[in-house]
């Protein structure tokens, strides 16, 4: 059973200024090193007065590639969007979750993330 009291929660959010994907993008949040991330919450909101797009890729480091989590996903106008809706997914040290739009600053991104200390396993003498 994993020891809670090594948990970090760690709430963040931005206002995107990037219009580009992948190591363009604005990076929202980057996963420590020695440590995984358990991601509870992703909200995008679309502050326009007209219908919005976004996209969220995450960047996995160990693989050097980035990976959609919603691509082009239309934000209805003056509205929200919850991208993890009770779910979650998992990052790994050095992995990063970032956004772009076509119309940037009509958009604030906030993540959640419960950070645990990486459990190594050491082998050999």
């Amino acid at each position: 059973m994993p020891n809670q009291d090594t948990y970090k929660y760690h709430t963040t959010g931005l206002t995107l200024t990037s219009s580009s994907a992948s190591g363009s993008a604005d990076v929202v949040y980057t996963c420590p090193p020695n440590y995984t991330g358990t991601v509870r919450f992703v909200h995008i909101s679309n502050s326009s007065a007209s219908a919005r797009t976004v996209s969220v890729q995450v960047y996995n480091a160990a693989a050097n590639a980035y990976i959609y989590v919603a691509k082009t996903t239309s934000v209805a106008a003056s509205s929200l969007l919850n991208l993890v809706n009770g779910g979650y997914f998992f990052l790994s040290a050095g992995d990063k979750i970032v956004a772009f739009s076509a119309n940037p600053t009509d958009f604030e991104v906030m993540v959640s993330v419960e950070e645990e200390p990486a459990q190594f396993t050491f082998t050999g003498a």
